[in-house]
């Protein structure tokens, strides 16, 4: 279900949720990206056959530094699988219901089975900079593949409570050392009843900087965006709830992290150095 008022914003507007910016060129793939909101509601349907290799496909196409490819994807679609899973990503229901459910991998385990198959030890793979290519990687070839679906139909909401349990995780999707669970991505055909609107983003003058780095206006930027947030939340049933309260809550200290504040400790553990 949309919002009337998305009628009345191009979708350039609504995806910051205010008029404003100057109309640029324009496509059918920038429109479906402009028109992107997170969909936790799906109707009770499978996939069509071929779905998931042509999804796959997309985020094959994506760039990957060095074409070294470090990602991988679990597809999982087992109900049991799912439930678990889902109770690992702190409880999201949305996981048991969604047809399929992706699990992005920061893979650099591959590599090392390359270099083992080679009898060579691949030392650049213990330091934080492969890691973090490997995270890239998984990034950009997850966002191909969410875009990709949305162009046929398709909805899904992407889930880091994956990173939760990490080490539970790897053992549910038997990954090898060096392999790492970094977030999920829960696909399937959106509910057309379940209310799904544009979440709007923090304006240009915030993120878009042009030749350096400038935090002039920010202040004023940002208590903007705090009003059109807290109107979106409040139309939305969550209560007025801004940007700047949320974000201050979210990263206040360890205890706001899901668990999450061990995850140097818990990669090591996994295999990755991280020199």
């Amino acid at each position: 279900m949309t919002d009337p008022s998305e009628a009345t914003l191009s979708a350039l507007d609504l995806r910051y949720g205010a008029p404003g910016l100057p109309a640029g060129p324009s496509s059918p793939v920038i429109e479906a990206m402009l028109s992107h909101r997170s969909y936790r509601n799906f109707l009770d349907r499978p996939l069509d056959p071929g779905a998931l290799e042509t999804i796959v496909a997309a985020a094959s196409s994506a760039p990957s530094s060095s074409n070294m490819q470090t990602w991988s994807v679990v597809a999982v679609q087992d109900p049991a699988r799912k439930d678990r899973l889902a109770t690992l990503s702190g409880n999201q229901g949305f996981i048991r219901h969604a047809p399929l459910f992706l699990c992005w991998i920061a893979d650099l385990s591959r590599l090392e089975r390359l270099g083992e198959a080679h009898q060579q030890r691949l030392a650049g793979l213990d330091y934080l900079e492969s890691f973090m290519v490997a995270l890239v990687d998984a990034a950009l070839a997850s966002q191909n593949a969410l875009v990709a679906a949305q162009s046929i139909g398709l909805g899904g909401v992407y889930v880091g409570g994956l990173r939760n349990k990490p080490i539970e995780v790897a053992a549910e999707l038997n990954l090898p050392p060096k392999a790492f669970g970094a977030f999920g991505l829960a696909i399937g055909w959106p509910d057309p009843e379940a209310r799904a609107e544009v979440k709007p983003r923090l304006p240009q003058s915030l993120v878009l900087h042009r030749e350096t780095y400038a935090t002039a206006g920010e202040e004023t930027a940002v208590a903007g965006y705090d009003q059109v947030l807290a109107e979106f939340s409040e139309a939305n049933g969550m209560g007025r709830s801004d940007w700047t309260g949320r974000m201050l809550k979210r990263v206040a200290g360890p205890e706001s992290l899901s668990g999450r504040h061990t995850m140097t400790e818990t990669l090591r553990a996994m295999g990755f150095p991280l020199k």
